[in-house]
């Protein structure tokens, strides 16, 4: 496990205050859990665009009365570059279905893959989440401090 260290950051009052407020909404227990997971999230974001391995969703809310919509999706779906791991399909009313992707591949090719559904005719609103294995980024909870003591999680 890697080590814990200290840094010191020089911050406006007005910008920490707004922080702090944020962290305490989201129940963060502390500034610096805060802090890794913005770094954490930057590092995900900077492996999006490059040729790391990524896994993420794409959910998508559409018409399915839609002419051709459901054989377009079918279609784009089974040229897809990179892995569907799992679809969950979900009838919200009569005109409107949801569907929620699970992909896996190369950060670009989940982008493109996703703004080809959502551009597609029919699809009323769509969006793609990414997120990394991690396997280059330190994991949560490895270690911690109690009064100056270190502890590590089992």
């Amino acid at each position: 496990m890697s080590e814990l260290v200290r840094f010191g950051v020089s911050i406006e009052d007005e910008l920490l205050k707004r922080f702090d407020a944020e962290i305490e909404k989201k129940g963060y227990a502390s500034r610096s859990e805060a802090i890794r997971d913005l770094i954490r999230d930057n590092i995900v974001e900077e492996e999006w665009e490059s040729d790391v391995e990524t896994v993420g969703t794409i959910t998508i809310v559409y018409d399915h009365h839609t002419r051709e919509l459901s054989s377009t999706l079918t279609h784009l779906q089974h040229s897809f570059k990179g892995d569907i791991k799992s679809v969950l399909h979900i009838h919200l009313d009569h005109n409107n279905c949801l569907e929620v992707l699970v992909v896996q591949g190369k950060g670009h090719l989940l982008k493109q893959f996703a703004d080809q559904l959502v551009s597609t005719r029919g699809v009323k609103h769509g969006k793609l989440t990414m997120t990394t294995t991690g396997n280059a980024i330190p994991t949560k909870g490895g270690h911690h401090h109690h009064d100056g003591d270190e502890h590590a999680h089992d």
